[in-house]
């Protein structure tokens, strides 16, 4: 099923509803789209799961516009589309950015309606280096970022997809399928594909991790070069509770670098 959900005025997000069953929301990475998840879509249909995708604004088939892109925005349109759809009992699964989202969500609104949290690769709890936080890209490398868009939006996109695997360049994945994952980058809106990125330079989830009280799950590639290994220590001690799986293989895309030990290890997080 697809669903076209007003979540303020003229601004309408596109969400993927397949399956039935205990529901789990995901929440995509920048620049992609709900459809990145299509292989846990695929395989958790059949296995008694209702899986649900949200195109964040500026993003897949969503709208575009100008603004909204903040993380507080972007996690009140996840409580709207959880409204719309009557969703209770969740497991929230946030990639990325989506992680990010996923984490103000959970401090903005309380965790409301969330059962259990998966964090993947998440853009927490800060992206960017501080004074006082030295891990992540610099300001002045995410300011290069967004210039590289706004010069050339296709060559930027695939210079981060070189970033994005670990394994591409051991025949693992194959040529066609990152042609795939640069056209879902293509898919996004040039000032959705900024603001949001601008949203991952400027937010900061220190004081978000602490306010979550669901079972949360971190999982996260020892190789990514994109949100590097130190984000999941880093979640793993602000967040009570939480446990880590650590994929050894895999740099940001864990779920294309190690599929089929992400399979199973998001299988046993859902059933458990």
């Amino acid at each position: 099923m697809e669903h076209y959900i007003e979540v303020e005025k003229e601004v309408r997000l596109y969400v993927e509803d397949i399956g039935a069953g205990e529901p789990v929301l995901f929440l995509h990475g920048w620049p992609l789209n709900g459809r990145m998840f299509e292989r846990p879509f695929t395989q958790l249909s059949r296995q008694g799961f209702r899986c649900i995708a949200i195109d964040q604004r500026g993003f897949g088939k969503s709208s575009a516009p100008a603004e909204g892109y903040n993380y507080d925005r972007l996690a009140d349109d996840v409580r709207a589309v959880i409204d719309y759809l009557h969703l209770d009992q969740i497991a929230l699964v946030g990639f990325s950015v989506g992680g990010a989202i996923a984490v103000r969500y959970m401090a903005r609104h309380g965790g409301y309606a969330v059962r259990k949290l998966a964090l993947l690769g998440a853009a927490a709890p800060s992206f960017t280096s501080r004074d006082d936080y030295p891990h992540g890209m610099t300001m002045e490398a995410a300011n290069d970022q967004i210039a590289a868009v706004l010069k050339d939006r296709p060559q930027l996109l695939r210079d981060f997809g070189e970033q994005f695997l670990a394994r591409h360049k051991d025949d693992v994945i194959s040529a066609p399928f990152m042609d795939w994952l640069q056209q879902l980058g293509l898919e996004a809106s040039a000032w959705g594909t900024v603001r949001t990125f601008q949203s991952l330079r400027d937010e900061d989830l220190r004081s978000d991790m602490q306010q979550i009280k669901a079972e949360t799950t971190i999982f996260h590639g020892m190789r990514d070069k994109i949100c590097p290994p130190e984000f999941a220590k880093l979640l793993l001690n602000g967040i009570d509770g939480s446990t880590l799986i650590a994929f050894e293989q895999s740099g940001h895309g864990i779920l294309y670098d190690e599929p089929d030990k992400f399979d199973q290890e998001l299988h046993l997080f859902l059933e458990k």
